[in-house]
């Protein structure tokens, strides 16, 4: 982070401490084109409905042309019909009347989208169904830094489909190692939760859940759902996993931070800003020891930036544990526009106090 920040902020400085690369995955990122296909991942406990979501999605709804990847190992198949269609087919690959397309992932993310990039301007969006996988990093990690990948695909958002009823006593479980669950995981590295089976819970009870949602992601959005009926541009081409998605983030979010000693969840999210210019290097240090520390614990950064000296650029970044995505925002600080800094951190254990101490240090101060 260092180095990507500093090259940035003045290119006169020497690059330091190139042994800092091997720790961390730092991307230049720009802002995906229209001629790059948006891949939404869906994630999701066994139950939790995406077998009826996916079927939805290639039987009955019509507006969208979408090609769905199904985990091979996931919780049960597709449709009986579609996976004994797919044995006698060389490339796995079935299209439906609607022109959906169902793929067969046999465990090479890399093989199967570049067997597809010759198709994907066919379809609106890419959905990547993972059962049982917590932890997205690997796919965003291959996404981002394969070229033929990232030269036909970007990451859209990370949704999570969730069954209202039984999600409380998932994110209840307890692990061995005290490790965050994996509801906990999926939840907190999500942009979209999709409660599904509303109808079988009062009123109170879901309410109560998304509260308690809240209090773990309060960075993602909230949807309802019956029998996995979700209006699809509600979780597709949103670009809501994109770094300037922090620009659009409900100031609510800031305000009225509880206190995350009084909060009980094993993973939370946390909202800071303040006014002022960052002093890049200052900044750096504190990015850089907080990931070296704390990598394995945040699940979700993202921050938008002024520095000084910098003029009106503004900054924005985001981060899958230690892999940071990094550059300038499309529109700079407007003429007379409040420089506030902002920041937002999902993980477990965090100490809002402290990590509002680092971030205030590393302010700019006219030295006088």
């Amino acid at each position: 982070f260092l180095e990507i920040v500093s090259s940035h902020c003045s290119s006169s400085q020497p690059q330091q401490n190139k042994r800092q690369q091997l720790q961390l995955t730092i991307i230049i990122m720009a802002a995906p084109t229209a001629d790059l296909t948006p891949i939404t991942v869906i994630t999701g406990f066994l139950g939790a409905g995406k077998t009826t979501l996916v079927n939805y999605i290639l039987k009955e709804q019509n507006k969208w042309k979408i090609c769905v990847l199904e985990n091979e190992f996931g919780e049960v198949s597709i449709d009986d019909s579609l996976v004994a269609e797919a044995v006698d087919t060389p490339e796995d690959i079935i299209t439906m009347d609607n022109g959906c397309v169902c793929c067969s992932l046999r465990g090479d993310l890399v093989r199967t989208l570049g067997q597809l990039s010759k198709r994907r301007k066919e379809f609106d969006a890419i959905l990547l169904e993972t059962t049982g996988l917590a932890d997205p990093a690997p796919i965003i990690f291959t996404v981002q830094t394969n070229s033929k990948i990232s030269s036909n695909y970007y990451i859209d958002s990370l949704v999570c489909l969730a069954d209202c009823k039984h999600l409380g006593q998932h994110l209840d479980e307890k692990t061995a190692d005290g490790s965050a669950n994996l509801a906990l995981q999926q939840v907190a590295f999500s942009d979209k939760i999709v409660l599904n089976k509303v109808d079988l819970v009062t009123a109170q009870q879901k309410e109560a859940l998304k509260e308690r949602l809240k209090k773990i992601n309060k960075f993602a959005v909230t949807l309802e759902a019956e029998r996995s009926r979700v209006p699809l541009d509600k979780i597709l081409g949103l670009n809501s996993f994109q770094m300037e998605s922090i620009l659009n983030q409900n100031p609510d979010f800031f305000e009225d931070q509880e206190d995350t000693k009084t909060n009980t969840e094993l993973v939370t999210s946390v909202g800071i800003t303040f006014e002022g210019n960052i002093h890049s290097q200052w900044f750096n240090i504190f990015m850089m020891d907080l990931l070296r520390e704390r990598a394995a614990d945040l699940y979700r950064t993202k921050g938008v930036l002024s520095f000084h000296g910098q003029g009106n650029t503004k900054f924005v970044f985001q981060g899958v544990h230690e892999q940071i995505n990094f550059g300038p925002a499309k529109e700079p600080w407007k003429d007379g526009e409040q420089r506030m800094n902002k920041f937002v951190f999902i993980g477990k254990n965090l100490n809002r106090q402290e990590l509002t101490k680092g971030l205030m240090e590393c302010l700019y101060k006219d030295e006088k």
